[in-house]
């Protein structure tokens, strides 16, 4: 009986619940540590695992985590440089792709929203002493959606510096499909008050924020004409043409030699390859996720 393919997961823990074959990606964990990026901007095409790859960074990173979810993987291998610091983090993990809505106000409230919920996720620290009721007060109206959207340009800055007050440790911040607001506002006319907006935003959260410990963002687009990421000396961009961390984003020659071997299907090969291939992202000749497993399912 073969594993299940996993088209369309976006949450690292239903691998090991619903057993699906998984290419190992978790030595992207090591070379992300071994950079030592403060705020990292991963751009890549659709379809290429990146909500999975920020899931999987919070699922080894963030506090009470499930260390056995990584249980046979490479990253437990890498020694324990890496392997002790699972768990040891708070960590606000923010998508933005529900901000494609048509409308300002949808697409505003919708921002308000998520974040919000990053609060819900982070409330136990309002039972710390170590905040004053003047935060606990801010913190519950954030939480509770009682302030103004464009009163939510502080709030992951505001959340950062909380969750330090109350436990001590700095915050990694995870923000998926940071463009999607960006580009559905422009087509729909808010651009200007949207690019304002997100550059408060990430301003606030990842240039001035002492209590930040690194960042990664994803995103399609490289949105520069604007300067969103206006004055943040501490960025690096990964983008399709960056030499590293090609192989994390889309299967390798190599995966995709290994996943037709596992399924009985080594004499396609050349088929795939000529359907398939063609991405290179940096130095690495990489398939489709989504292609690639689609392929499969065709073939039952």
């Amino acid at each position: 009986m073969f594993k299940p393919l996993p088209i369309g997961v976006e949450f690292f823990h239903e691998f090991k619940k619903n057993d699906y074959y998984y290419v190992d990606k978790t030595l992207f964990i090591k070379d992300l540590l071994d950079k030592k990026g403060k705020v990292n901007l991963f751009t890549r095409p659709r379809r290429f695992g990146k909500t999975l790859t920020l899931d999987m960074l919070r699922c080894f990173f963030e506090d009470g985590s499930d260390p056995s979810l990584f249980d046979g993987l490479k990253i437990m291998d890498a020694g324990e440089k890496y392997t002790s610091m699972m768990g040891k983090y708070p960590v606000i993990f923010l998508t933005l792709k529900s901000a494609k809505t048509g409308s300002e106000k949808a697409s505003f409230e919708a921002l308000r929203y998520d974040i919000s919920r990053e609060f819900d996720r982070h409330e136990s620290i309002l039972e710390s002493d170590a905040l004053g009721e003047e935060d606990k007060e801010s913190f519950r109206k954030y939480r509770d959606r009682k302030k103004e959207p464009d009163e939510y340009r502080d709030s992951l800055k505001f959340l950062c510096e909380c969750i330090k007050k109350a436990t001590g440790k700095n915050t990694i911040i995870l923000i998926d499909e940071y463009d999607v607001p960006l580009e559905s506002s422009f087509y729909d006319g808010y651009y200007d008050h949207m690019v304002s907006f997100i550059r408060s935003l990430f301003e606030g959260a990842l240039k001035t924020n002492t209590a930040l410990e690194f960042a990664v963002i994803t995103g399609c687009l490289r949105i520069s004409k604007e300067s969103i990421f206006t004055g943040l000396n501490n960025l690096s961009i990964i983008s399709i043409v960056t030499p590293e961390y090609g192989e994390y984003f889309g299967f390798t020659d190599n995966e995709v030699r290994d996943i037709l071997e596992y399924y009985g299907l080594s004499d396609k090969y050349e088929e795939v390859r000529s359907w398939y291939n063609g991405y290179i992202f940096g130095e690495s000749n990489v398939y489709n996720f989504y292609s690639k497993g689609s392929y499969r399912e065709s073939r039952q």
